[in-house]
């Protein structure tokens, strides 16, 4: 045979050999994207029933009583529930915060957890202050969460300088003979704050929702603005102590109505067909549709309260008031435990939030979560 002949059988052996190589290869790297996609299936299935595992209902048929976890199978499936949801955040970066501090001879235990979810960045906030502010000879604490929206921007500008400018009109007020309000002290501070962005030229479009609460020896004072929430659990019941600014609230649309705007439904109610709620701080180019101007509520603290829950709409939108406050008072009563390998004893406090939003995730929020819940217990002498 001559040689060109064999070099040319040598050539179609080779190349029929690559292209044997390839079609093995394209089979395993189909083989590898089915297996990928039926262990998204799996997880995704996972996630679902981890809904059903989790009781917390309010007793009725079908469901376990508030507050009791029944037999040890119940309390195994709410750990294997919890362990589940669990595996769903190992791409989100979460932040855990667990403190006790002490204002006028009493433990302050709270706890503080930021998820980014399935978003791919985080835009939330949180801010903790203990003892920023003296009234009347005794120290309050500032407690807030920041949702923004656009960027982080807003957010962390909130974060750096509200409690701040609350402190500083705490004090001023409080050197003054005349008498002040909580509602007029918050919307002063929440509209400076909101101006301070203003002045900003480059963060326009960017904002940020805000709740805040400053928990004092006799009273919470809480302010809001946007869809973030405030929750107080008392006596076995969910006090809401904040309303949602959504632009379909009957309300709000009218006053956005009447300012000239429009409320559409492009995925869910927006102002102008762009943004899910109808206040918050920044947004200039939504003015004079989206305020600033929080509502605030002045609530007397008694022996009956229990804890309070800050949160952004990441934990409810898919939670109910009621379901979270059962949540965490079972936390506090030892009934359900988060599963947390590697991580030492914490307080019922960030187990309680770290629990609220590894629950919020499971449930299919895909937004950012961030949940602070201060344990009340113990902080007021009994009525």
């Amino acid at each position: 045979m001559p040689l060109h002949a064999k070099t040319t059988m040598k050539n179609m052996k080779r190349h029929s050999l690559e292209l044997s190589n390839r079609r093995v290869a394209s089979v395993e790297a189909v083989t590898k994207l089915e297996n990928v996609h039926r262990r998204r299936l799996k997880i995704r299935r996972m996630k679902y029933s981890c809904q059903a595992k989790i009781h917390v209902g309010d007793g009725s048929a079908g469901g376990t009583a508030t507050g009791m976890v029944g037999t040890e199978n119940e309390r195994r499936e709410i750990h294997e529930a919890v362990e589940i949801s669990l595996s769903l955040t190992t791409t989100s970066s979460s932040e855990e915060e667990d403190r006790s501090s002490k204002r006028n001879g009493e433990v302050i235990s709270y706890g503080s957890v930021s998820t980014i979810g399935r978003r791919k960045e985080m835009e939330d906030a949180v801010s903790v202050e203990i003892g920023f502010a003296t009234m009347e000879r005794d120290k309050c604490d500032f407690f807030a969460v920041y949702d923004g929206h656009g960027g982080s921007q807003v957010a962390e500008a909130c974060r750096e300088r509200l409690h701040r400018i609350v402190a500083e009109e705490v004090k001023r007020c409080g050197n003054n003979d005349v008498e002040w309000e909580w509602v007029r002290v918050m919307e002063g501070c929440f509209g400076k704050m909101d101006r301070e962005v203003a002045d900003n030229a480059a963060v326009r479009t960017v904002g940020s929702t805000a709740v805040v609460a400053v928990v004092a020896k006799a009273e919470i004072v809480v302010a809001n603005c946007g869809d973030s929430r405030a929750v107080m659990g008392r006596d076995g019941e969910a006090v809401e102590l904040s309303s949602d600014h959504k632009p379909d609230r009957p309300d709000e649309l009218i006053r956005i109505e009447e300012a000239g705007g429009r409320v559409i439904n492009w995925n869910g109610h927006r102002v102008l067909g762009v943004l899910a709620t109808s206040r918050s701080i920044g947004d200039q180019y939504l003015r004079p549709y989206v305020i600033s101007k929080p509502e605030v509520t002045v609530t007397n603290r008694t022996s009956d309260d229990e804890f309070l829950i800050l949160a952004s709409d990441g934990l409810w939108g898919v939670m109910s008031s009621e379901v979270a406050c059962q949540v965490v008072r079972k936390c506090f009563n030892g009934k359900i435990r988060r599963v947390c390998d590697g991580v030492g004893n914490q307080s019922r406090a960030v187990e309680a939030a770290a629990l609220l939003s590894e629950i919020a995730l499971a449930k299919g929020s895909r937004d950012n979560t961030s949940v602070i819940v201060i344990d009340l217990r113990g902080t007021i002498a009994s009525s």
